[in-house]
Order: structure tokens, then sequence, then C-alpha cells
């Protein structure tokens, strides 16, 4: 029978560390799984790494064949072609990469950054890192794991006509130190809703400078619920008046309690609030970027009555430790430090 001249599939090298771990010598994997001898003592030396085992009570670090490693090096040499990738024999960096980007839902540029603040030596930008992913270099790592990509526009749109609520403040009359991002204390809001149907929402606040973000479970979207936050804000908050100078948010209904939502607890006003104009989200878009990494965790459909509020914070605090590349890849706690 000739013998099979391919090279392993993952399959057949699960199959191989099977043999192997019941103690079957190399001649019978080579007659049984139909490659030559050759061919099975090359796969093992691919895939060898230490694993502790325990015989007679005594554990020592024995080498072992491993299939998924076998199978991650056989793709980083097959994407190679010719030259080696970048990322050579750094399978550090790459079970790395795949954990920031897989589990902690970092992007490719910022798992990049935070590799080289955690000092890996392998340098690889993030085109590079893009085309490796593209090309199914990683053992789990696949385009499903990244961001949502931009939409291109559609042929023959027009952009609706933008329209400033009459008798409101308008983002035209903000001024420019905080267009221009000069002091801290000036934020973006939103709300992030939830399943069709359900009530509770997510009221978000994002600093126009740090880009640290603040994150409210509320039961509703009613303009008192939203005011009781900033009530409870004031009254709790150290500085209130200089951590919260201005706030920018939309037209939507259950923003437009202008003067009660400026009311101060203590008389007076609070804080300045500008509004954008109509179907202008990109007005605040500091804002609307932070709701997209949100609906990383909690998708379009999340029913919000049924996340907790330790949730929440555990991605608020995920955002505000998520390094940035207007930052100079600083995280947002840094920048507010």
């Amino acid at each position: 029978m000739t013998k099979k001249q391919h090279y392993m599939t993952r399959d057949e090298r699960y199959k191989l560390e099977a043999y192997l771990e019941s103690g079957k010598g190399v001649s019978w994997i080579s007659k049984q799984m139909n490659f030559s001898r050759q061919t099975i003592y090359n796969e093992i030396k691919r895939g060898l790494c230490e694993q502790v085992k325990e015989r007679s009570g005594i554990y020592r670090d024995e080498l072992h064949y491993s299939a998924d490693k076998a199978h991650q090096v056989h793709k980083y040499n097959q994407t190679a072609k010719g030259r080696p990738i970048k990322l050579g024999n750094d399978y550090a960096l790459a079970e790395f990469l795949e954990r920031k980007i897989i589990r902690d839902c970092y992007s490719p540029a910022a798992a990049l950054a935070q590799a080289r603040k955690e000092g890996f030596a392998t340098s690889v930008c993030t085109a590079t890192l893009y085309s490796y992913i593209e090309k199914g270099v990683f053992l789990q790592l696949s385009n499903k794991h990244l961001w949502i990509k931009s939409h291109k526009k559609k042929p023959g749109s027009r952009p609706t006509q933008r329209i400033a609520h009459p008798k409101l403040p308008s983002i035209t009359d903000r001024p420019e130190y905080i267009n221009q991002r000069l002091e801290p204390g000036h934020w973006e809001m939103d709300l992030v809703v939830g399943k069709a149907g359900s009530r509770a929402v997510l009221l978000t606040l994002t600093e126009r400078r740090s880009r640290q973000e603040m994150i409210f479970k509320l039961p509703d979207r009613k303009a008192a619920t939203i005011r009781a936050v900033f009530d409870r804000l004031e009254a709790t908050t150290p500085d209130f008046r200089r951590r919260f100078r201005s706030i920018t948010t939309d037209n939507g209904s259950e923003f437009l309690k202008y003067e009660e939502l400026r009311q101060s607890i203590h008389g007076g006003t609070r804080f300045d609030v500008y509004y954008c104009h109509s179907y202008a989200a990109w007005e605040k878009g500091t804002n609307e970027n932070h709701n997209r990494m949100i609906r990383r965790w909690f998708p379009k459909g999340t029913n919000f009555e049924k996340v907790s509020k330790k949730r929440i914070a555990e991605i608020q605090a995920w955002m505000n430790s998520y390094p940035r590349k207007v930052l100079g890849w600083k995280s947002p706690d840094e920048m507010a430090a």
C-alpha cells in the first residue's frame, strides 16, 4: 500500500497522540496510520512539549506529544512559505495575543500594545497581525473574534439634514476648549437600550479627555430616572463641579428636560448641557465608540433586566483599563491618575 504523502490533519494528529499515550511504537503507528516512519518521527518532534506526570507517587516533567501544539506549529510553518513569519517560534506571544483578543476582547492593535508593555521582544505590526489572523496562523484565533468592521456607505445614499433643537444650547455653541479636550470634566452621554419590550437600559457617560467611562443600569429611560443619577453623583462625588463641568448629549426625549437636568441639589446649576444635531451621532463620537465596545459584551437583543450590576461594573472596569491608541496606548485610568 502506498504511504500517504500529505501532511497530517488535525484529526490524524489526535489519533497519533492517543496511540502514543497508549504506548504504541512508531513502527506499529506507521503501519496503522499508513504514514512513513520518518513522517511519524517528524510529527512527534514537531509536537513535543513538557508535561508533569506522576509515576509511583513522584511527579516529573516528561516530554509529551501534543496534537494541538503540533497543529499550531504546522500552521505557522505553512503560512511562512519561503519567508519566516515574524512570530517565528515565539509561542508565548502567540498565546498572549490569542488570550487578549479572544478572552479579554481586545482589538489586535490593543493586544500588540499590551504585549509591548509586558516586555515581549518579538515585534509585529497591526497589519501583519491582521494578515496572520486572516491566514489562520493561530490555533484558536480567527476573524470571528475580531470587532465588527465598518460598513461601507450604500451607493446613492445621501446625508440626512441635521437639525438642532431650536430652544436648547446647540453643540455649535460649545466652547473651543471643550472641543479640543483641553481640560477634564466634559462628558458625552447616551443610552444603550436592551431587548425590544424590556424596560431596563444602560446610561453611559464618557469623559472626553481621559476617555473614562461610567455605566449605570437604569430600570427605565425616563427623564426623572436619569436626573436622579446626577443627583446621586452630586451628593456623593467630592469636587463634583470640577469633575462634571459639561454634558454633551443627543435630542432623545429623556434628555430634553434641560433646566431640570442642570438644576443642582444645592441650588443654581451644576453643569452646562449641549445638544447634538439630529441624526449626527458622530458629534459625540467618543461615547458612540464606547457604546460599540459595550456591545461586544452585551449584543443587541440583550435583556438588561437580567444583567447584574456587578457584571456591568466589571465591564466598566474593563473599559477603563483598556489601552487606547489615541492616548498613546495608555488606559483611561492611567490618564486620569
